[in-house]
């Protein structure tokens, strides 16, 4: 009788073919909004001869990281200077704070398109691809600027990134 039973708890136990399995599905997601980041080297000019009777120039470079596939626009203002536009900006005098010095910011190496803050006009546009891409600022102080004093002269440029 013993065997008997153990046999018919031993059918009745495996009579189903294994154990019974639930299945349900897991959702991942996420979402990328568009970011972009912006970093400038200083524009360092040097010393100028304002005698000279010719322009300075100069350059610097703007670093502009995008996420891939974002469209965005690079702007820079008119500066602190009191009476600057985006087509002359003025430095101010370290020691004589009302000195300036004209100077203007352009998109291209031969200095004909300004640099402002009027998308699309003015600004400078590309597209993201995730990793950092380079811009140059090119700089020009005017020539003819005689009467200038002999100071150090700066100016700060917001540098805007839309996207």
């Amino acid at each position: 009788m013993r065997r008997s039973l153990l046999l018919g708890l031993t059918a009745l136990l495996g009579a189903g073919g294994g154990a019974t399995a639930w299945t349900a599905t897991l959702t991942v997601s996420l979402t990328v909004n568009a970011a972009c980041l912006v970093d400038a080297n200083d524009l360092i000019f040097g010393t100028v001869n304002p005698l000279s009777g010719s322009p300075t120039d100069g350059a610097a470079a703007l670093s502009v990281t995008c996420t891939n596939t974002t469209p965005y626009q690079v702007a820079l203002n008119a500066g602190t200077g009191s009476g600057a536009t985006v087509a002359s900006r003025k430095m101010k005098g370290q020691l004589h704070p009302t000195a300036v010095l004209a100077y203007s910011l352009y998109r291209d190496s031969t200095r004909t398109q300004i640099w402002g803050q009027t998308a699309p006009t003015d600004t400078k546009s590309g597209t993201g691809t995730g990793l950092p891409q380079s811009l140059t600022v090119y700089g020009r102080v005017f020539a003819g600027q005689n009467t200038v004093q002999v100071d150090s002269y700066r100016d700060t440029v917001q540098v805007t990134v839309t996207y």
